[in-house]
C-alpha cells in the first residue's frame, strides 16, 4: 500500500457573468488528490490520508476517489469546509489565484488521526501545502518519524506561494524532510522559487549529503536530472509530447516513480540504493512518458498503466 498525504481541493473558474452574479465551474484537484488517482490508474495500491469534508464538495471528491478505487479507510472527516482555490484572469491576462482555505478538512488533521494510516504501508508520500500549514503539518511530520525506516517515505514540495506564502515556511519544510525522505522529487520551479539562481547539481549533492537515496529534479520540456550515491548524474529527455497544458504533470511524473517502483519490487530504500544507472533510467523514461500523456490532454488527466507501458 501506497498512503498519499495531503489535500483534496477544488479549483474553482468564474464563468459568463449573469443578472445576479455569475456562474462557477469547479474541478476537482490538489496535488495529493492528483497522486493518489494517478497510483491507481498506474495499478499500484493507494491510499489517500486527507481531510475531507462532509460538504458538497467534500462528497465529491470522496466518491471521485472512490471511483478511482482509492482506499479511504485512514481519510479523516473533519467538521470543516473544503478548500477552494479560486482561479481568475487578471487585466494583464495572468492567472489570478485566491485561496479560501484558512481552516478547511485539510488542515484540520490532527496528530491523533495518524494511527488511522497502517504500520506496514509499502511507503508514505508527503508533499504540498498540508507540509507547512497546521495543524496537518505536525501530523504528518508525526507520520514520517513513526514511519522512518519501516515505510519509504517519498517528498515532493509541491510550493503554492499563493496558500502560504512565507519563502522560509517551504524551505524548512524541504530541509527538514531531506533527513527524512528516502526519494524526493521536486520540480525546477520550485528549486528556483526557494533557492534563487542555485543550480539542480548543487541540490541534488545536498539531498545526497542529507541521506535522500533517490532525488528527482523535473524540468519540464528539458528532461530530468535525478541521481543517487551510486549514479551521481542521470539526464534524461523529456518525452515527446503534443502539449495541451502541464496541469498535473509533476504529480503524474511521481505517481509514475511510485508505481513503477512497486510494480519492479523496488518500494524499499534498500532496493533505491541498489539500482544501477541503466535501473534508474529506465525508471525516469516510464515517468517521463505518463507525464508526457497527461500533458497531451486537458487538465489533469491522468493515465492508466496501459497507456504507459512499451
Amino acid at each position: 500500500m501506497i498512503v498519499v498525504c495531503g489535500e483534496a481541493l477544488f479549483d474553482v473558474f468564474p464563468g459568463q457573468a449573469t443578472a445576479a452574479g455569475f456562474g462557477l465551474s469547479a474541478c476537482i484537484g490538489g496535488s495529493p488528490f492528483n497522486l493518489a488517482v494517478g497510483l491507481a490508474r498506474l495499478g499500484a495500491p493507494a491510499m489517500f490520508f486527507g481531510g475531507l469534508s462532509h460538504d458538497l464538495f467534500g462528497r465529491r471528491l470522496h466518491h471521485a476517489l472512490a471511483s478511482e478505487r482509492v482506499d479511504l479507510s485512514a481519510a479523516p472527516r473533519p467538521a470543516a469546509g473544503t478548500a477552494l482555490m479560486m482561479v481568475s484572469v487578471g487585466a494583464d491576462g495572468a492567472p489570478d489565484y485566491a485561496f479560501h482555505g484558512a481552516a478547511s478538512a485539510d488542515r484540520m488533521v490532527q496528530a491523533a488521526d495518524v494511527e488511522r494510516v497502517p504500520r506496514d504501508a509499502q511507503a508514505i508520500h508527503v508533499g504540498s501545502y498540508c507540509m507547512v500549514v497546521e495543524p496537518v503539518a505536525a501530523a504528518l511530520r508525526t507520520l514520517v518519524e513513526r514511519q522512518r525506516g519501516i515505510s519509504l517515505v517519498a517528498y515532493d514540495p509541491n510550493v503554492r506561494l499563493m496558500v502560504e506564502p512565507r519563502h522560509a515556511a517551504w524551505r524548512d519544510a524541504l530541509e527538514w524532510m531531506l533527513a527524512r525522505a528516502d526519494l524526493v522529487k521536486i520540480s525546477d520551479e520550485d528549486l528556483h522559487a526557494l533557492y534563487p539562481g542555485r543550480s539542480a547539481a548543487d541540490f541534488m549533492a545536498q539531498a545526497l549529503a542529507a541521506g535522500v537515496a533517490l532525488v528527482v529534479v523535473t524540468r519540464g520540456g528539458q528532461g530530468v536530472l535525478a541521481a543517487t550515491r551510486h549514479c551521481p548524474a542521470i539526464d534524461v529527455p523529456a518525452a515527446p509530447a503534443d502539449v495541451v497544458d502541464t496541469v498535473g504533470a509533476g504529480d503524474t511524473f511521481q505517481a509514475a516513480l511510485l508505481a513503477q517502483l512497486s510494480r519492479t519490487g523496488r518500494l524499499s530504500r534498500q532496493a533505491l540504493e541498489a539500482m544501477d544507472n541503466g535501473a534508474v533510467r529506465e525508471l525516469l523514461c516510464f515517468a517521463a512518458r505518463a507525464a508526457a500523456i497527461t500533458c497531451s490532454r486537458r487538465g489533469a488527466d491522468l493515465p492508466y498503466f496501459d497507456e504507459v507501458a512499451l
